[in-house]
C-alpha cells in the first residue's frame, strides 16, 4: 500500500515513532524507535499488515531492513511483533548469512526465537536469500572454505574465518588450509 513515507519525526515512543507528512501523523513500528531524533526529516520504508481488526504501518530506514521483514513473517510461526524484534536486535547482514549458513544456534539468540521456530525460519528461507557475499568472494577464499567444508566444517564454522582469510589473501591456498585448520581447533 505504501512503500516509503518521507516526513519529519515529531514523536517518539517504545514501540513506534510519528512521521508528520502534510498535516497527518503516521503511528509507525520500527525495529528501535529510540534510533530516531525528533525533528529529523527523513524517508521511513514501509509495509502495511493488516488483520481482522488491527492496521498496522512497520518502518524501516533501509529497503533491505524492510524486505528482510516481509521474508520473517513469511516464515510459518513468525508474526510481525516477533520479526521486528529480530531485526532490532541483530545486523540483517549477519542474520542473512546466518540463514544462508543455516545457523540456528545463532538465530536463537533472539528474544522468543527458540529450537523448532529456528529450524523454521532457516527451511523456509535458505534458498530465498541471495548470497552477494559469496557472489564476490575471492575464488581462493572459495576454495579454502569447500577443501575445510569437505573435512566436515560447517558454514557457521567457517565464518569465523572470514577475517583471517580476507587479511591473508596472498598467502598460498595450502598454508591458508592449513592455518585455518589450527585456528579451528
Amino acid at each position: 500500500m505504501y512503500n516509503y513515507i518521507t516526513g519529519r519525526i515529531s514523536n517518539i515512543y517504545s514501540t513506534f515513532i510519528v512521521l508528520e507528512n502534510n498535516g497527518i501523523g503516521y503511528l509507525i513500528k520500527t525495529a528501535n524507535p529510540y534510533s530516531f531524533t525528533i525533528g529529523d526529516e527523513m524517508t521511513i520504508y514501509t509495509h502495511v499488515h493488516i488483520r481482522q481488526d488491527v492496521f498496522d504501518i512497520y518502518g524501516f530506514k533501509s529497503n533491505e531492513e524492510k524486505d528482510l521483514f516481509i521474508k520473517l513473517i513469511s516464515v510459518k510461526g513468525i508474526g510481525p511483533k516477533g520479526a521486528l524484534a529480530i531485526i532490532a536486535n541483530g545486523d540483517p547482514k549477519n542474520l542473512e548469512q546466518a540463514i544462508i549458513a543455516g545457523d540456528v544456534k545463532y538465530l536463537q539468540k533472539f528474544p522468543g526465537i527458540g529450537q523448532k521456530a529456528s529450524s523454521q525460519i532457516v527451511l523456509d528461507l535458505q534458498g530465498k536469500l541471495a548470497n552477494p557475499k559469496n557472489q564476490m568472494e575471492n575464488p581462493k577464499i572459495i576454495d579454502v572454505k569447500e577443501a575445510l567444508k569437505s573435512l566436515g566444517y560447517t558454514n557457521a564454522e567457517l565464518r569465523k574465518l572470514d577475517s583471517y582469510l580476507h587479511e591473508n589473501i596472498d598467502l598460498p591456498i595450502e598454508e591458508l588450509v592449513k592455518t585455518s585448520l589450527k585456528k579451528l581447533f
